[in-house]
């Protein structure tokens, strides 16, 4: 990864400062960062350890445009056997609360990317450790929110160009929180939070990189179809199934996407 200059700071869940606004992100930077932090990451936890967390993914599978994709009951149980083996540190399930508590459209739409993800990865991964790798990033992409301020966050008008750079900035926050929380800034969930916004013809942020990493791009696939068919908190009125899935397969026959993973969803 060439170096990118932050335009803005980014900081832990319990606000300490980790780069400051101008400081130069790179691979190596983070190296020197993990060099000095001289222990390993913490335990991890079981993701469905959390209160309440099992029962917030059972009932978004009844939400509408969601009851579509899960409508099979057998399907539901074999990703729920999935999630039950994630396990997470303990800042990343405490960046979980935090958005149940204070952001409740990110904690939905972090969950129900985890869920889709989960379900793709059993569909176009056959090795079980890679499934499993797959359901792990998806409670982890959208970390480095945490790094926004909420009032960019639940803005109901839309986003200004600054505002909007202020949002686009989540993906290179949540890069460095993940190397730095799991110590290794090449592992998939880091790359996956940086990446999950790329598309393979370039056109995305934040680097305008060729993405070709397929791991990353089912959690890509699975961000933009809950992008198109939630609501959000400027636009109430949301895409329905079918059409989200043609813009999907739009972004396919154009290169932005790959078509396997959109032909699984």
């Amino acid at each position: 990864m060439e170096p990118v200059e932050l335009k803005y700071p980014i900081y832990t869940i319990d606000q300490n400062l980790l780069f400051d606004a101008g400081a130069l992100l790179s691979e190596a930077a983070l190296d020197e960062l993990i060099a000095g932090i001289g222990t390993p990451p913490p335990d991890p936890r079981p993701l469905l350890s959390l209160e309440k967390l099992r029962n917030d993914i059972l009932n978004l599978f009844e939400e509408p445009n969601y009851h579509i994709v899960f409508s099979d009951e057998n399907r539901n149980r074999q990703v729920m056997e999935l999630l039950d083996q994630v396990k997470l540190v303990p800042p990343v399930l405490a960046s979980l609360d935090y958005f149940r508590v204070l952001d409740v459209y990110t904690y939905r739409h972090i969950l129900l990317v985890m869920i889709l993800t989960a379900l793709l990865a059993q569909e176009l991964l056959e090795d079980a450790s890679e499934q499993l790798g797959g359901a792990m990033v998806g409670p982890m992409h959208d970390i480095g929110k945490i790094c926004i301020p909420l009032e960019i966050l639940q803005k109901t008008a839309p986003l200004n160009l600054e505002e909007r750079c202020q949002l686009e900035h989540h993906a290179l926050a949540g890069y460095a929180l993940l190397a730095y929380y799991l110590r290794d800034p090449r592992c998939l969930a880091a790359r996956a939070a940086r990446d999950h916004h790329e598309r393979r013809d370039g056109s995305g942020y934040p680097r305008g990189i060729r993405l070709q990493d397929p791991m990353v791009e089912i959690i890509v696939a699975c961000d933009i179809f809950d992008a198109l068919t939630s609501p959000r908190p400027y636009r109430p009125q949301s895409f329905d199934t079918r059409s989200a899935l043609e813009m999907l397969a739009d972004m396919a026959a154009k290169g932005a996407l790959g078509h396997d993973v959109v032909r699984a969803l």
